[in-house]
């Protein structure tokens, strides 16, 4: 009997469960179709592309990546995009937290004002303030330079990884801090030994964020950046357009191109941030 209706449950927990996987199921086809037809149209010519848009190629064209890497000039665009994304996500790891930290530990005056300041400001469109922004750095002479473009990324993923690494931060036990002080430590090396390791999990979480938003940024990139020498990865798709067409092809092929490479990094990343979450802030 126990047998039987342990069975009976589960029939009725799976039927119950089934508009919840229909959902994920639609949710799933939608988010795969759009990558799907890029992949395919990335093996096509640009003829085959506009007979048949949505399906299988029917033959495979494997040249349409290495023209896509000359003409896309990847090979420049990928390394300023690398440095990019290593000086932002550097610098904003390392101001972001130390902000952070003062905001969470060292009972400053009005940090929660300037908390609420930080999260109103990451709200803001960047547009708001673009045309006086580019006057500013045409002035200081920071337009076409990969650096002045890195600090206008410092400064747009600051306040929201201020916030999330102060967030984290105030759920940490005040303990080891205090041990760390009696035992003689200044407030840097507190944060440096014993705060970062306890909440890289954040961290990584931030480093990955903002590494995703300097990979797929556009809009400053295209505006703050006009020397072919110094465009982005993103800013490589206006190799493939001429002034009445574009080749869909070429372009497929590199937003494939521009895709593994952030893919594969989050892929590796991954497994150490759940791993980090899984092992507990507490350890070591």
């Amino acid at each position: 009997m126990s047998a039987t209706l342990l069975r009976r449950r589960q029939k009725v927990l799976g039927f119950n469960l089934l508009p919840n996987y229909v959902i994920l199921g639609l949710l799933l086809l939608l988010a795969i179709a759009p990558l799907s037809i890029v992949v395919f149209n990335a093996f096509k010519t640009s003829a085959e592309i506009g007979r048949n848009p949505l399906g299988l190629p029917t033959t495979i064209v494997f040249d349409n990546f290495a023209k896509a890497w000359q003409q896309g000039n990847y090979a420049i665009t990928l390394k300023n995009t690398a440095i990019l994304v290593v000086g932002t996500v550097t610098g904003v790891l390392v101001f972001g937290g130390m902000a952070a930290y003062s905001l969470a530990r060292l009972e400053l005056p009005g940090a929660a004002l300037m908390t609420l300041y930080f999260l109103v400001i990451s709200s803001l469109p960047v547009q708001l303030y673009l045309v006086p922004l580019f006057y500013l750095w045409n002035k200081l002479g920071l337009v076409n330079n990969l650096f002045g473009l890195m600090i206008i990324y410092i400064a747009l993923q600051s306040p929201f990884s201020i916030f999330l690494l102060r967030s984290y931060m105030l759920q940490l036990p005040k303990d080891f801090e205090d041990a760390a002080r009696v035992d003689g430590a200044n407030e840097v090396q507190v944060f440096t030994r014993v705060v970062v390791p306890l909440a890289w999990p954040s961290f990584l979480t931030v480093g990955l964020v903002v590494s995703l938003y300097v990979w797929n940024e556009f809009l400053m990139a295209s505006v703050f950046l006009t020397n072919s020498k110094l465009f982005t990865v993103v800013t490589s798709y206006y190799y493939f357009a001429t002034r009445f067409s574009r080749d869909w092809s070429l372009t497929s092929a590199g937003a494939i191109m521009m895709t593994v490479p952030i893919l594969l990094i989050l892929l590796s990343m991954q497994r150490r941030f759940i791993a980090g979450l899984t092992q507990g802030g507490l350890k070591g």
